[in-house]
């Protein structure tokens, strides 16, 4: 796998250079921007896995939450500046869907297949549940009952609000998390210290580093032009933009979540896998969502904290299916099949919605 995203990252890079300059179809530079989103996105993974190991499991999975985030954030910034506010939207949704049931679905099914029984941090998971809940269905759920009968202008306010909240508390969470209790409520933490000393780092801190930088630079590059395809592609095939935001953006801007937390539950690092599926999610709804808010005012359409019912109610399921399963502290294959099947069901009603 390693192999594969490298020789998709020399050839994916180049030829999306010369596909921009010279204006290939606009159908196949969409499938050749997502393949080389998709590496670059592996070898962001293959280095915050290395950061991981150096810097422990939690740490390494907040870095690999937030690069894997990047890359939505940096689609979602492009595709704000050209006014494809449905589609930040709606990828954000797709964000939230796919890492609670899609990644953590999958890293509890490989895992579990492996392994009959996995366990991870009951503290930590009860932690992200509550937050879960505020993010999703009070920041969420609650502006969309008072919007109801507001104007624009309000309804503006209102989001922009919410976001400074949100973005507060995101934050006083990490204060939380990794300063003033840190070690306070801790399960497995001798397992993981002890497993992190017996695995090697891939590369060392200084060059994982460097390919993290590198590899967002590229993205962002990449991403700018693969908003650019939408528009056709969606004619093409008969996308909505509900759709392409849902499956398509938020697919490919997780990819390096999707193939880290995997491989991490193969390994049985459950405290890393979960926080990458959980910790992305919280990220995207207390700190990517609300910063692309604060930054829609800065372009010529203003994005509100507006979301349509459907996305509502399939991330609040979402939210208490994940909550249900891993509150606990302890997974299996069945339940990382429940979680995949929610996410196939959901992907189906928003297809044809």
């Amino acid at each position: 796998m390693e192999k594969l995203f490298t020789i998709l990252t020399v050839i994916g890079v180049p030829v999306s250079v010369i596909g921009a300059i010279f204006h290939w179809s606009p159908v196949l530079m969409f499938v050749v921007y997502c393949l080389t989103i998709i590496a670059l996105a592996g070898l962001i993974g293959r280095a915050t896995e290395s950061l991981a190991i150096i810097m422990g499991p939690r740490v390494g999975g907040l870095l690999n939450a937030t690069f894997g985030n990047a890359v939505e954030l940096i689609i979602s910034i492009f595709s704000l500046k050209a006014g494809l506010i449905g589609i930040v939207l709606a990828s954000l949704t797709g964000s939230v869907l796919g890492n609670l049931l899609l990644v953590a679905g999958l890293s509890f099914f490989v895992g579990g297949l492996k392994y009959k029984r996995q366990s991870f941090d009951i503290y930590e998971a009860r932690h992200n549940a509550g937050l879960l809940i505020f993010a999703v269905i009070v920041a969420f759920v609650i502006p969309e009952v008072f919007t109801y009968k507001m104007n624009d202008h309000d309804t503006m306010i209102l989001s922009v609000g919410i976001s400074i909240i949100l973005i507060i508390l995101y934050l006083a969470a990490l204060l939380f998390k990794f300063v003033t209790h840190r070690g306070v409520y801790t399960t497995n933490d001798k397992k993981s210290k002890t497993e992190e000393k017996e695995e090697e780092p891939e590369w060392g801190k200084a060059k994982a580093i460097l390919v993290l930088a590198v590899a967002t630079i590229a993205v962002a590059y990449v991403s700018e032009h693969l908003v650019d395809t939408f528009g056709i592609v969606g004619k093409t095939f008969g996308w909505s933009e509900l759709f392409i935001g849902i499956i398509i953006v938020a697919i490919v801007g997780n990819a390096a979540e999707h193939a880290s937390a995997v491989l991490m539950a193969y390994k049985n690092k459950m405290d890393v896998a979960v926080e990458i599926a959980v910790g992305s999610s919280l990220q995207v709804a207390m700190f990517v969502l609300p910063i692309l808010v604060l930054l829609s005012l800065l372009f010529a359409t203003s994005m509100p904290l507006v979301f349509t019912w459907p996305e509502l109610i399939s991330m609040v399921t979402a939210v208490l299916l994940m909550i249900m399963l891993s509150n606990d502290g302890d997974s299996n294959w069945f339940d990382g099949l429940v979680l995949l099947a929610a996410y196939v069901i959901m992907g189906i009603g928003f297809y044809f919605l």
